[in-house]
């Protein structure tokens, strides 16, 4: 369905989705479109400041939609989506999510794009009992603990911790350790559950915090936050930040002439095309989470293949140029897909069982969920960027630009430190 769908009347909606489902299955010969579709619904940030995030998912579901259809459909059934933009407002998610399941009729649920727009249809999901994937979320399921619940970002059972890890434990290689340590993130429900994990990794770790604060998501000038945290002097710097806040944090950290031993965090949208080309060497030297980069670790079959097809589309979608993040969105679809023709029927229960006790092999490697649904073995990736010169995306092809250091199964170099060190190489 458009996405221009969001606004239409009941009657407008009704009469689309007969449309859609007439020519869906009324256009061809084969029995497969001739059925009945499967149909999957699901909000997206179409709008909005995730639109950069929600344009490169939905990207990465069609090319696994028209994939699947071209094979004959799942169970001789079409595949449909049933989608509407949630504008990035979490507070679009619930009804969206209502009317999916009691007006459009879905057959199975994704979400939209990260934790602030998937916990919001959780009430909803579970009072339908129906399985629920997660398009990268961090800690949603851990006070609903939803045995339906599914979530593709490699988080694993370290939970909240994970999007913090793998930095605390590059600091651990430098000598002499690191003593102290900031952590500031936006005040949203992302930020929170980040900096949750980030405390129990830097308690354990023995840092002491001599910075703690969340800044507001609206934040325009995040000079006076770099300045609070410059002042209390900390060896690492963490934060926790959307995009809006994630390219603020950066240049204010390079307006002021801050240098901690490291600078970086979970940091969304520095891995996207468009914000490295806006900031380009101003990301030297920072240390984020990624889940896929160009280097030689990460070649997982059949990922080089998707990764061509959705460059052939970005520019007609009007979306990030290189999606090194769509494969996810694929991948969840891989694993559903796989779950609905292993059990032989449209059976909510039955799919949710088999994906808590199977392997499945993606274009993102192989996933086993653990009992909350996330991945049994996390495998979020830390990585140093280097050597990047001025705004020409194409260099974000090769490897070396995004240099994995953790974790130790895929690292691919070693941590290049203090910061201003680490911004010329």
């Amino acid at each position: 369905m458009d996405k221009k769908a969001a606004g239409l009347t009941r009657r407008q909606l009704l009469g689309t989705a007969a449309t859609a489902g007439i020519a869906a299955a009324g256009s061809a010969q084969s029995p497969a479109r001739a059925a009945e579709p499967i149909r999957i619904g699901f909000a997206m940030s179409l709008t909005g400041p995730g639109a950069g995030a929600g344009k490169m998912m939905l990207v990465g579901r069609e090319i696994w939609k028209d994939e699947i259809n071209a094979k004959g459909g799942l169970l001789g059934r079409p595949v449909q989506f049933v989608y509407y933009d949630d504008q990035s407002n979490p507070g679009n998610v619930p009804g969206l999510y209502a009317k999916l399941i009691d007006l459009d009729r879905v057959d199975l649920l994704c979400s939209s794009f990260g934790t602030n727009q998937i916990a919001p249809a959780m009430p909803i999901v579970m009072a339908k009992n129906m399985v629920y994937m997660g398009l990268f979320g961090t800690g949603v399921n851990d006070t609903f603990r939803y045995d339906r619940y599914f979530q593709i970002l490699p988080n694993g059972p370290e939970g909240n911790r994970s999007l913090s890890l793998g930095f605390f434990e590059a600091a651990r290689t430098i000598n002499p350790v690191p003593r102290t340590v900031a952590l500031a993130g936006e005040d949203t429900e992302f930020g929170q559950n980040v900096l949750a994990g980030a405390r129990a990794n830097v308690a354990r770790l023995g840092l002491q915090v001599v910075y703690d604060r969340n800044f507001p998501a609206s934040t325009v000038d995040h000079t006076p936050v770099v300045r609070a945290i410059q002042s209390a002097r900390p060896d690492l710097v963490f934060v926790a930040s959307y995009p809006v806040g994630s390219v603020g944090m950066v240049r204010a950290i390079n307006e002021t002439g801050f240098t901690p031993q490291i600078f970086g965090g979970a940091m969304i949208g520095l891995s996207f095309t468009a914000i490295k080309a806006q900031l380009g060497p101003l990301l030297n030297g920072i240390v984020i989470n990624e889940n896929y980069v160009p280097e030689p670790s990460m070649k997982f079959p059949g990922i080089d293949v998707f990764l061509e097809q959705y460059q052939s589309r970005a520019k007609a979608a009007g979306t990030d140029p290189l999606g090194f993040w769509s494969p996810f969105a694929y991948a969840e679809l891989q694993i559903l897909g796989q779950a609905v023709t292993a059990v032989g029927a449209i059976d909510q229960a039955r799919i949710a069982d088999y994906m808590h006790r199977t392997s499945f092999r993606t274009i993102v490697g192989d996933v086993k969920f653990g009992p909350d649904g996330e991945w049994e073995k996390s495998r979020i990736l830390f990585v140093q960027y280097r050597d990047i010169r001025g705004d020409d995306v194409g260099q974000f092809r090769q490897p070396g630009k995004a240099v994995i250091l953790y974790p130790p199964a895929l690292k691919t170099g070693d941590l290049i430190h203090p910061f201003t060190r680490a911004r010329t190489q």
